[in-house]
This record gives C-alpha cells, structure tokens and sequence, in this order.
C-alpha cells in the first residue's frame, strides 16, 4: 500500500495541476431569480491570459486563500467545465484548493452558495427547499455557457459537477438518481447516529405533500456527463432503481477515518455497492476525515475556531497519524483528474 501510494504521489507532483503553469481567472456574479425570490452567488475559475498579480480567493482567517486575477479574460478554445456543490453550512470557497487544480487541468470551475444551507446564509425556508439545489447547480451552467467572453467557452459534452457532503447528494440528484423520503425516514429509524439523518431533521424538506412530491421528482440535467461525490451524506435514501441505471460516470471518494456519524460503510460504501459497476469506481482515503475536503487551515486556526465554539476545530483535523491535508488533497485531485479525463474521452 505504501508503496503505491508514493507512486500515486510522485505522479502527483509532476502534474501541471500543481506547477502554477496556467494564468487562473476568477469572477463572481449574482444570479437573479425574480419567480422564486432565491438569488445565487456564482464563482467561476477559468484558464486565463494575464500576467497581472493573482490575489488570494477563498481566504480567511481559518483557510489559506488560493491565488486568482480577478476578471482576467479568459484564454481561448474550448474547455470542459465541473460545477462544484459545498456541504451543509458550507460555502463556495471550502473546495477552492480543488478549483484551483482543475483549472490547471484546463477546467472551467463553477460553485455556488446554496441559499438556505451556507455559512452566512441558514433561512429555514430556503434550507427547505432541497430539490433547488440541483436546480442552482442547473442555473449556473447556464450563466457560464451563456458568457464565453467573461468565463471561456465550455466543451460540448463535458460538464461534470462534484459535491461535498451535502452537495454530493446534490451532485446525484442533477445526474438522475431519485431521492425517496419515505425510504429515508425509515432508515433513519434503524441509523439515528448518522449525521444525515440530524441534517435532514434541521432541514426538515418534507414538511408539506408539495414540498415532498418536489423532492421526489426526477432533477436530471442531461447536459451532466459525469460526477464526483466527496464523501456525502443523504445517499441512503437515494432509490435502488434509480442508482442502478445511473446513466453518467460516477466517482465515489469516501474518508477512510472512523467516523460515527459518518461512517464510509453506510454511506459511501454502500452507494457504491448501488451503482453500476462498470461505470462507477469508489476510492476510500484511509487518513482523510470528512473535513479533509475542505480548504487547508491556517497555523492557528484549531485554537481560534476552539476558542471562539469548542468543537468547531474538527474542521482542521484530518485522520488520526494523517498525511498534510495538502498530501491528501493532491491524492483527491489526481483521482478526480483521472476520472474526468477517461470520462470525457469516453
């Protein structure tokens, strides 16, 4: 195992994705939506042609910051494009590192805040709302596709969206799986520990037969070809059926580290065990922790996040004798590029 992880390591560091080749863009815009009052703040990475000073995007004083030039235009051609989901509380800047390094790749990146369920934003009413967030993810393809000037111009046929925790529920709902609440709240009954299971409670999306038949419904966007989950919650009430003719390619990334209420047998694992086999692979990273997905913490910030909410400084711990959360994300990344790579070309 050890030596085939320096392998994968080695390959690693000889990526353009870690060279800083590749000039990156960066702009944000504000998605209006008049019918359902529910505004959406995009980010877009994108290759660019600049040579003026990058700035830090996504920094604070918890996360290290990755470098950008904000509305630089963006380099020629054709590029394909993942839409990036963030988990429960979470936030567009938590997988910045992950943007970063697909832009390297000559990815066009696109995340959101999902109203309702990010850092700054928790309103019951949007939480609510589940079934919108594939229909975010949905809104800002069409931003980007309809702005090559500001953001490039996306590939026919290679987009691909990767969701954290929550988002990569998010990120099967958009592919075609179908969630089924009944099945849910059942297994909850016999799972009560998992955190899931306490997110869906809070959230509370079932709360009216519209609201349910919503979540119900088919959420697919066919212009998605291919997914990534990053060790997800929610997968358990995703139906048998509809993971079984799961129509995209599916990478399933799970956190090796114990975990009780996020435990990669019950979730990852066993979505893994649902989808096709010859079209989905699982990976599980034996020292990343469920926050091993998230940005790198700065020195100090454990004792700053304990110090202002004890508990919250789990966000910069990885896996008990864990490699830096920089090593495991640079793994992440390679698998992720792997995939895409045989994806698309398929």
């Amino acid at each position: 195992m050890k030596t085939v992880l320096g392998f994968l390591l080695s390959i690693c560091f000889s990526l353009p994705a870690f060279a800083g080749e590749t000039p990156i863009g960066f702009r944000t815009a504000t998605l209006a939506d008049k019918q359902n009052n529910r505004p959406l703040e995009l980010a877009v990475w994108y290759p660019a042609t600049t040579t003026a000073t990058p700035q830090l995007i996504g920094d604070t004083p918890v996360f290290l910051g990755d470098p950008a030039v904000r509305d630089a235009p963006p380099a020629k051609g054709a590029h394909p494009m993942v839409v990036l989901s963030h988990g429960y509380r979470g936030n567009w800047g938590n997988q910045s590192w992950l943007a970063s390094a697909l832009v390297q790749q000559g990815y066009i990146v696109a995340a959101v805040n999902h109203p309702g369920t990010t850092t700054r934003d928790r309103d019951p009413e949007a939480a609510a709302q589940l079934w919108q967030r594939p229909i975010d993810l949905q809104r800002a393809i069409d931003a980007v596709m309809a702005q090559p000037a500001k953001f490039g111009a996306v590939a026919v046929g290679k987009i691909a969206v990767a969701g954290h925790s929550l988002g990569g529920w998010t990120a099967l709902e958009i592919a075609g799986a179908r969630f089924d609440a009944e099945r849910f709240v059942q297994d909850c009954i016999a799972h009560p520990q998992l955190a899931s299971c306490n997110v869906y409670k809070q959230i509370n999306p079932d709360r009216s037969p519209a609201s349910k038949a919503r979540l119900d419904d088919d959420l697919r966007d066919k212009r998605v070809t291919a997914i990534v989950t990053l060790d997800l919650g929610l997968s358990r009430g995703m139906t048998n059926a509809s993971l079984a003719a799961l129509p995209v390619p599916t990478l399933v990334i799970a956190a090796g580290a114990p975990s009780e209420d996020l435990p990669a047998q019950l979730e990852s694992a066993d979505l893994a065990k649902r989808l096709p086999q010859a079209t989905s692979r699982y990976v599980e990273i034996e020292d990343a922790s469920h926050f091993s997905f998230l940005s790198m913490c700065k020195p100090g910030a454990l004792a700053l996040l304990e110090e202002d909410a004890p508990g919250d400084g789990i966000i910069c711990r990885d896996g008990d004798n864990a490699r830096p959360r920089a090593l495991i994300q640079q793994q992440i990344t390679l698998q992720i590029t792997e995939f895409l790579a045989q994806s698309f070309h398929n």
